[in-house]
């Protein structure tokens, strides 16, 4: 098996690589045109990210559109002869504002989507895109909603029953508590669909569910909540939630004096930067997630260096997601361009550009070394195969664990 590295200089010293393992079979035909017969990529791709750039979520979306952002200036300034152009939408994560925002890419001529961002906006723009033959793969809808159905929708992200699973798993191996409390949003399919799997996971490993509440989307008072797990001697609370409640939550908990463990998910990756709150409260909190800043290895330092000089701040989980989906699209391109005589892009329809991206991302030679995982691989659901990481806030910044 040979490998493509992919690899570029940014600034003369910054190097970023990543890499598509290859085989002997071809991973399918030349999707009616493009090839070269040169065995280059070349062209310009019109990729697509769909995301909250304003309102409650647009940490998400604004760090999903910038780390994408960072990937494609690296890959523009490589000089190959293979560029992106990028446009971000913002859908406001709402449903119909992101089937709107997807029109709009349309209309631009998209050939790829890095998106959509949040889950529910995410079901409903796949949809549109599987029936028009537009590839996406999603840097973080985790439900099995998004993929179920679509062989043109892939996660770069876990999916939620993953999710789920392994957090009861990290909590039973690490022994963090016998007796735990969870705190879901009912309302919400990424936080119901990684509720239920780490309920049938927990039954499996012992431990003890005390305390289930649920809350909706404009719940802002979660004495209940908190007091239901106190009152049961909840050791720890599972949060899988986003960032906003979880940020209440921890306050009214410190409020009523309650100071178990808690333990989330990667929509908790955020909290750190919400206007106003005391990051104090998030001290000790832990968290799965495929990316940890603080890593030391090559391809995250040099993302984070590159991150924080163009957007002043650290990077979450979310733009290391958006940023591996610029690469990894560009890798599967490049991919089929060493087995098929070469591709060039400019011009090529999205469903053209579909068909190839699905044989890719489906062949079982091909994978991708990212910033939030190693050898990334898919399956034909479209869900990635990588191992998640737990991290735990210190001094108001995320360590791994």
């Amino acid at each position: 098996m040979k490998k493509k590295l992919l690899s570029l200089i940014m600034t003369g010293a910054l190097v970023m690589a990543m890499t598509a393992c290859g085989g002997n079979t071809a991973a399918g035909g030349n999707g009616g045109s493009g090839a070269t017969g040169n065995g280059e990529l070349t062209g310009t791709l019109k990729l697509g990210v769909i995301g909250p750039l304003t309102g409650g979520a647009a940490i998400y979306g604004n760090a999903v559109a910038n780390g994408t952002q960072i990937a494609v200036d690296e890959i523009n300034a490589r000089g190959t002869g293979f560029t992106i152009e990028l446009n971000a939408q913002d859908d406001e994560h709402d449903a119909e504002k992101s089937v709107n925002a997807y029109h709009q890419l349309q209309d631009w001529g998209v050939q790829a989507i890095a998106g959509t961002v949040t889950t529910t906006p995410c079901i409903a723009v796949s949809a549109e895109a599987n029936s028009d033959r537009v590839f996406m793969l999603t840097p973080s809808a985790s439900a099995t909603s998004v993929t179920e159905g679509k062989d043109n929708v892939f996660q770069l992200c876990f999916a939620d029953p993953n999710q789920g699973s392994a957090s009861a798993q990290y909590i039973s191996d690490n022994n963090l508590a016998t007796k735990v409390a969870v705190i879901y949003n009912n309302a919400d399919a990424y936080s119901t669909g990684i509720y239920q799997t780490f309920k049938a996971r927990a039954a499996e490993l012992g431990l003890e569910i005390v305390s289930e509440t649920t809350f909706t989307d404009d719940t802002t008072d979660f004495s209940v909540q908190v007091g239901d797990a106190q009152s049961n001697g909840a050791e720890l609370v599972f949060l899988p939630i986003y960032y906003t409640p979880a940020s209440l939550i921890l306050q009214q908990a410190a409020s009523a004096g309650y100071e178990p463990k808690f333990f989330g998910v990667d929509g908790m990756d955020g909290i750190l930067t919400i206007e106003g709150f005391d990051t104090s409260l998030a001290e000790g909190v832990m968290l799965l997630t495929p990316f940890s800043a603080d890593a030391t290895d090559d391809l995250t330092a040099n993302f984070v260096k590159a991150y924080n000089d163009k957007y002043g701040e650290v990077p979450s989980q979310f733009a290391a997601d958006g940023y591996d989906c610029a690469y990894a699209i560009t890798a599967a391109l490049q991919f089929y361009a060493d087995k098929n005589g070469g591709l060039d892009v400019t011009g090529m329809t999205a469903e053209q550009l579909c068909d190839i991206l699905i044989k890719v991302f489906t062949d079982p030679d091909f994978s991708v070394n990212g910033v939030t995982g190693l050898g990334m691989r898919w399956n034909a659901n479209g869900e990635v195969n990588k191992d998640p990481k737990a991290v735990v806030i210190q001094n108001g910044v995320y360590v791994g664990m």
